[in-house]
């Protein structure tokens, strides 16, 4: 998802294995074209050395939430916290849980009828597409632009 408008930029369906939504998130920034600096926003679950890494080593800045508990440190350094970028992107993520919520609530898509997993991702990006037209019209009006 992009930070600005909130439109979704890229979707995967990953089998529900741990491991999945990391790589793919990788996969995902990486492709995504354009010379600019990426970042690469994500919650707690994310925060492991090795997704930091992978990311850094994709050219991409993570800003991944901290998980800071009483026997763990954070793969997230001092110097990618203090910048301004870093609270635009933490505060932009609860975004994305709207799409999900959305999804399962609006589209019906918390009980889906399709099996496999190339179905469940053509109806997933369905869905995204159809929220992207939603949130387009939303952002393209009188009244969504003083929003």
């Amino acid at each position: 998802m992009e930070n600005r408008h909130g439109l979704v930029v890229a979707s995967e369906v990953t089998p529900a294995d741990g491991y999945g939504e990391r790589s793919a998130a990788v996969r995902m920034a990486s492709s995504l074209p354009g010379a600019h600096q990426k970042t690469l926003g994500a919650d707690k679950g994310y925060d492991t050395r090795d997704f930091v890494a992978d990311v850094r080593f994709a050219g991409i800045t993570p800003h991944v939430a901290q998980n800071i508990q009483a026997r763990r440190r954070s793969a997230i350094d001092g110097r990618t916290v203090r910048h301004q970028g870093y609270g635009k992107s933490i505060n932009a993520r609860k975004r994305i849980e709207q799409v999900f919520g959305w999804i399962k609530q609006a589209a019906g898509l918390r009980q889906l009828k399709a099996r496999g997993r190339s179905r469940v991702g053509a109806v997933f990006r369905l869905h995204v597409v159809a929220y992207n037209l939603i949130r387009l019209a939303n952002l393209l009006s009188p009244r969504g632009a003083l929003a």
